[in-house]
């Protein structure tokens, strides 16, 4: 495990905080989560820092306040906040958001890609707004349906100088079991080498009951094609409420991965968002 030079390092590199108001919560998840809440499951598992990752609000007033949020919170070493990448002031709005409270916690920018077309990152538009979030320095963070994963592996191949972040492996169908499709379109995806993808999210995708043997075969294809380099272990707590516990979806990698491999578990996400722990 990574050190500091004081202790062990240990990142969830996919975490969110929301206030029981944001409209897609469903009614098992629609209260308050903080800073407070998250800390004892952090300690219990081992886990040092954390990424926070904007939640499906889509203002700019949400990464204002995680930004202000990460630098009153020890815990959280970076933000990756929401941008429309379809808005011509994107420079702008990135550079504005660098000067306010907790700015230079800003690690990435993350669309809700998820919620338009198949071939949504083919757009013209949206490549311009890929490439000004890689211009300032920033990752490309994607949440895609497993459809969209073809036009992620593009985006990649067209921009080489960019740094793309895949969430929760691009949603793979681990409820239905059908890992071939998944599988070939994960591959293109792995082709690319700018592309690091996130071993998050994936209790909700095995849906409840779900067991380590369901997700098993997703993760070793995960690592047999990214590398052990290209991985990042992220809780999406609380989001994983759903299903899981915090402690489990920690425990549930750490079993099928034979321990917490240092860049998994930390040096991956500390080099791919730049960060100073």
């Amino acid at each position: 495990m990574m050190t500091d030079g004081v202790g062990p390092v240990m990142i969830d590199a996919h975490q969110h905080f929301w206030t029981a108001d944001y409209p897609w919560l469903p009614a098992e998840l629609r209260r308050d989560f903080t800073p407070a809440d998250l800390r004892p499951h952090l300690t219990a598992a081992g886990v040092t820092r954390t990424v926070l990752v904007e939640a499906g609000l889509c203002t700019e007033a949400e990464t204002v306040r995680f930004l202000a949020l990460a630098a009153a919170t020890p815990e959280i070493a970076a933000v990756v906040g929401w941008a429309s990448l379809t808005d011509p002031d994107l420079a702008a709005t990135v550079a504005a958001h660098r000067r306010r409270t907790g700015g230079p916690l800003l690690a990435g920018i993350r669309d809700q890609v998820q919620a338009g077309p198949d071939d949504l990152l083919d757009q013209a538009a949206v490549r311009v707004g890929l490439a000004t979030v890689a211009d300032a320095g920033l990752v490309n963070e994607l949440v895609v349906r497993g459809s969209q994963l073809p036009s992620v592996a593009r985006a990649a191949a067209a921009l080489p100088e960019a740094v793309f972040v895949l969430d929760h492996l691009g949603k793979p169908p681990i409820a239905t079991g059908e890992l071939k499709r998944w599988r070939d379109r994960i591959t293109e995806v792995a082709a690319q080498p700018n592309v690091t993808a996130k071993l998050s999210g994936l209790v909700t995708e095995a849906g409840p009951g779900w067991t380590a043997e369901e997700l098993r075969p997703f993760v070793e294809t995960a690592l047999e094609l990214f590398g052990p380099d290209r991985l990042m272990f992220g809780s999406d707590w609380p989001v994983c409420l759903l299903t899981a516990t915090y402690e489990q979806v920690v425990a549930v990698p750490t079993a099928l991965l034979g321990g917490r491999p240092d860049g998994i578990f930390g040096r991956n996400a500390a080099r791919v968002y730049r960060l100073e722990l």
